[in-house]
């Protein structure tokens, strides 16, 4: 991945406020698809508290192909064009938007947030949702394998699984907590009922860009290309539905019901800075296959990115007390970088097309306190977690607010970052009789 001016430190913007925004600085630029009011869906690019109004711009753009994709509702027709022509976009952007004088026209096409919709920025074709937190997994396996956390694939294959497309849905969606079949361990019979034991799960989505044709796949050192850009993914699970129905064939019902993304699409050119080596293999660990190999891949593969969730109670909101961290984690504690799932993925000749999501599992670091779900923090719910207020968790209640967030950093270059990713669990609907 190459640097160019739009990665320069000292760059600013004429946008009010854009300079000392936490998240959506000149360098970042990161795309998404919002509305006003009642009116139809436009393809924006984030700068501070602002949008730019790309569908406005496209006419001054000089590529037919590039204009008439900027006039769709989503960034599916974007992103299936060349990474060149996105990037001419970016530059495009940067130079609008980092020069030293407003131009005249400004306000015809950037736009106060504040009176915006965010909406869901891709049409999804596919969802893969896979399981790379190497911590979070050996967390999870000790609950029910101490002797033997992880189990034999795990570190010769990228696990995943098929998650269902149309439940993804963009943050700020409530989350309705989720009725299906429960087992308690005591139990002759399961049950019928509304989760006890709802939780989330701190990850990073990666969306497609680009297609490949069925039956051919793609090498690790083309995989890259095939990330357009980065979202922050919640994959709201039900913990004490999954126990019982995932064996064998793995999640279902628990994951189904609803998976969030922030509706911001950081791109891979913004974080272009911020790929770092991929953490060496411990001491004993077998190296990945050949196609999964690559040195390139060692050297910047992964993301230097922080990553943070945040729980709000309903409580915690009336008296105006700040949201509660959970948990913080880095990027860098993925066992497989995202090349090597598109590579993985692909490697059987399945077919990835624009707009399809790739979740990265939960990414829990080795401490508590960078733990990225309940199911982990709450040691299966035998230890609750103490929140501010003095309130207790062991998984979520109705009326709480999770917020997971994100920022890129790294030394010699401006800290951008995603925004944020949330939801509000409200009550289960009527159980069906």
């Amino acid at each position: 991945m190459t640097l160019d001016h739009t990665h320069n430190p000292l760059a600013s913007s004429w946008v009010p406020g854009a300079d000392d925004h936490p998240a959506f600085l000149v360098q970042n630029l990161p795309l998404g698809v919002f509305s006003q009011g009642s009116g139809a869906r436009r393809i924006g690019a984030a700068i501070g508290d602002w949008i730019v109004d790309l569908s406005l711009l496209a006419p001054r753009i000089d590529a037919p192909e590039l204009a008439d994709a900027l006039g769709a509702e989503t960034l599916n027709a974007l992103f299936a064009l060349p990474r060149e022509v996105r990037i001419s976009l970016r530059h495009f952007l940067f130079g609008i938007l980092s020069d030293e004088a407003r131009p005249g026209d400004a306000d015809e096409w950037l736009l106060p947030s504040s009176g915006c919709t965010m909406h869901l920025p891709f049409r999804v074709g596919d969802y893969t949702d896979f399981y790379v937190g190497i911590h979070h997994a050996t967390n999870i396996g000790k609950l029910f394998r101490p002797d033997n956390p992880l189990l034999p694939n795990y570190k010769f294959v990228p696990i995943g699984y098929h998650g269902r497309a149309s439940s993804v849905r963009v943050s700020g969606t409530p989350v309705i907590r989720p009725t299906g079949q429960v087992k308690a361990p005591d139990a002759a019979e399961p049950s019928y009922a509304p989760s006890a034991r709802l939780d989330y799960e701190l990850e990073l989505g990666a969306w497609i860009a680009g297609d490949n044709e069925l039956g051919q796949p793609v090498p690790l050192q083309d995989a890259w290309g095939r990330i357009g850009g980065f979202c922050l993914l919640n994959d709201w699970s039900a913990r004490d539905i999954q126990a019982w129905e995932y064996q064998p064939l793995g999640p279902f019902l628990a994951k189904s019901f609803l998976t969030s993304v922030s509706p911001w699409v950081v791109t891979a050119e913004a974080l272009a800075p911020f790929r770092v080596a991929q953490p060496a293999r411990p001491e004993g660990d077998p190296a990945p296959l050949a196609y999964l190999d690559d040195p390139v891949d060692r050297e910047e593969g992964a993301l230097a990115l922080r990553l943070e969730a945040r729980l709000s109670s309903k409580a915690m909101r009336e008296a105006g007390q700040p949201a509660h961290r959970l948990s913080q984690s880095s990027a860098t504690n993925m066992y497989w970088t995202f090349a090597q799932m598109v590579a993985h993925h692909t490697s059987n000749g399945c077919d990835l097309h624009s707009g399809d999501l790739l979740g990265s599992g939960t990414i829990s670091g080795p401490e508590p306190d960078s733990f990225g779900s309940l199911m982990e923090l709450s040691l299966g719910g035998k230890q609750p977690v103490e929140l501010a207020t003095g309130e207790q968790r062991r998984f979520l209640e109705d009326g709480d607010e999770l917020t997971l967030t994100a920022v890129a950093e790294r030394e010699g270059f401006r800290s951008i970052g995603f925004g944020e990713c949330s939801g509000t669990v409200v009550p289960a609907r009527s159980v069906v009789r």
